[in-house]
């Protein structure tokens, strides 16, 4: 009998990963690939520099869309059902963008040249004069205060519209039907040699 043989086969190594604990993916005639005008959009043309100096109140503008992304991305382990949210998170971009090109054009483009010729690591220490003029226009024009330093860092919940991917194993409802009752509470133990056995 004929077996289709892949396509494609690369190891993905993750950070601090062995070779040995490599996964091999797999592509065959079966998976369907995005075409070029699905994976078309308009690009964010900004240098790193000016993204790093408006990626704070960038952040907060988008914050939803970003969040949608990647709960997509972590909940379905294909990057292929998140394109539409990937769409919109750089439909934001570019909506953020053009508000602050018409309103902190200069503040930003001196707050991004201070960034890029001050250090050579971007350190904004050295930058926070320009730095104060940028947040100070984008709080008058846009509204959006800069977030404090570990914003991005904090655990947040995500309320999303979107369906929760079923997971492998597990039933429809989320309750398995032949769960045990547990122990009653007068079940005979012995005493534990070391500490309690039951858990909280």
């Amino acid at each position: 009998m004929y077996q289709p043989r892949p396509v494609l086969s690369y190891p993905v190594l993750s950070v601090g990963q062995q070779p040995e604990q490599t996964k091999q993916y797999l592509f065959t005639k079966a998976h369907k690939l995005p075409t070029d005008e699905e994976l078309t959009v308009e690009e964010v043309n900004l240098s790193s520099v000016t993204l790093t100096a408006a990626a704070f109140q960038y952040g907060k503008y988008c914050e939803n869309y970003n969040n949608e992304f990647m709960l997509c991305r972590r909940e379905e382990k294909d990057p292929r059902k998140c394109l539409d949210e990937g769409k919109l998170v750089t439909s934001c971009a570019l909506e953020f963008f053009r508000k602050v090109k018409k309103s902190c054009s200069a503040e930003l483009a001196d707050y991004s040249y201070c960034l890029d010729k001050s250090s050579t690591n971007l350190d904004p220490s050295k930058c926070r004069r320009t730095q104060g003029v940028y947040d100070q226009c984008i709080l008058d024009n846009l509204g959006i205060e800069r977030p404090h330093f570990g914003y991005f860092s904090r655990a947040k919940v995500h309320h999303t519209e979107r369906p929760r991917p079923p997971v492998l194993g597990v039933p429809e409802g989320g309750e398995f039907p032949n769960k045990p009752d547990g122990l009653p509470d007068d079940f005979p133990m012995s005493k534990p040699a070391y500490g309690n056995r039951r858990f909280m």
